[in-house]
C-alpha cells in the first residue's frame, strides 16, 4: 500500500500513507494496532484480573506506533498554532528569547526536539519513566546534533530542576498513575512571579489532551470510539497498574481542570482545540 501511494499521481495518498513528516501521516496508528494482537494473551489476563498492564509491559510496536501517530498532530499544530496561543503569546516570546523548559512524559522526545529546533535560545529537558523511550530520544539527539536539549529517565512527580518557565504534558497526563502528583510537583518547580503580582512573570504549564467532551453521550463519534478503545487497552490499565485514578483518554475538560486546581494551580484555561486534541494552560 505504501509503494502504491508513492508511485501514483495521488500526492494526497502519499501524505497519508508514505510521508513520515506529513501532518496527516496515518501509518503509525496501524503499527500501534498491530501491538494489540501481539499483546492479546496479556490483555485476557488483565481483564481476568490476573495481572496489571503498564506502559512498559506492551509490545514495542505500541510505543513506536503511537509516537508516529501523535507526531503527525504535533507537526501540524505545535509550533504553528499551539505555542503561539498559550498565555496570550507570552510563552512564545519567552521561548524566542531563551527559556527553561521541561517536557514531561516526552516518550521518544518528538515534541521536545521540535521545540528545541524551533527555539534555539531556550533549553529543553525531556523526562519519561520509560527507559527504552528515553534511549530512543537520546539517539535522535545524537543523530540530529541538537545541543540545547537533553533527556532523562524520571517519573512525572519527581523530575529534577526548578524555575521552569514552560512545562509541557503531551497526550500523557491522563495515562499517569498520579496525575495530581505530577501537576503538584510541576506547580512546585515552575517559576513563580516576582512578587509584584504580574502573572506574566510566572511560568506556564501546557497540557495537551485527546479531544473529549465532558459527557459520555456527547462522545459518540468515530474519533471518540477509537480513543475509548485505545484507552481501554492502554491508558486506563497503565494508570491502574500504579493505583491511579484511571482518567482515560476521554477524561474531558472538567476532570483535567479538577486535577489541575487540586494540584495548586490558580489559573486554568482551555486555549484551543483541533479534531484530535484540546490544549489547556495552567499557571500558579
Amino acid at each position: 500500500m505504501i509503494l502504491a501511494a508513492e508511485n501514483t499521481d495521488c500526492p494526497e495518498h502519499a501524505l497519508a500513507l508514505a510521508d513520515e513528516n506529513s501532518s496527516i501521516y496515518l501509518q503509525g496508528i496501524f503499527k500501534a494496532i498491530k501491538s494489540y494482537f501481539k499483546d492479546e494473551e496479556e490483555f485476557l489476563k488483565m481483564f481476568r484480573g490476573e495481572r496489571t498492564l503498564s506502559w512498559m509491559d506492551h509490545n514495542p510496536f505500541m510505543s513506536e506506533g503511537f509516537a508516529e501517530f501523535f507526531k503527525s498532530c504535533y507537526l501540524g499544530n505545535l509550533i504553528n498554532s499551539w505555542i503561539p496561543a498559550v498565555d496570550n503569546g507570552d510563552v512564545l516570546e519567552k521561548l524566542k528569547k531563551g527559556a527553561k523548559v521541561a517536557d514531561v512524559g516526552c516518550g521518544f522526545g518528538i515534541t521536545t526536539l521540535m521545540m528545541a529546533k524551533a527555539y534555539p535560545n531556550s533549553t529543553f529537558t525531556g523526562f519519561d519513566f520509560h527507559k527504552e523511550s528515553i534511549e530512543k530520544a537520546k539517539e535522535s539527539v545524537k543523530k540530529e546534533k541538537i545541543n540545547n536539549v537533553k533527556f532523562e529517565v524520571s517519573s512525572a512527580s519527581e523530575f529534577p530542576g526548578s524555575d521552569y518557565e514552560f512545562v509541557t504534558f503531551f497526550d500523557c497526563l491522563h495515562d499517569m498513575g498520579d496525575p495530581e502528583g505530577a501537576l503538584t510537583h510541576t506547580r512546585n518547580v515552575i517559576k513563580k512571579d516576582d512578587g509584584d503580582g504580574n502573572s506574566s512573570n510566572s511560568g506556564t504549564c501546557m497540557i495537551v489532551e485527546p479531544f473529549a467532551q465532558n459527557e459520555l453521550e456527547n462522545n459518540v463519534n468515530p474519533v471518540a470510539s477509537t480513543f475509548y478503545a485505545a484507552s481501554t487497552l492502554i491508558c486506563v490499565p497503565n494508570s491502574l497498574a500504579f493505583n491511579g485514578p484511571a482518567l482515560g483518554a476521554q477524561a474531558g475538560e472538567n476532570r483535567i481542570k479538577d486535577v489541575a486546581m487540586k494540584s495548586g494551580f490558580s489559573h486554568f484555561k482551555r486555549v484551543l482545540e483541533t479534531s484530535l486534541n484540546i490544549v489547556y494552560e495552567a499557571k500558579p
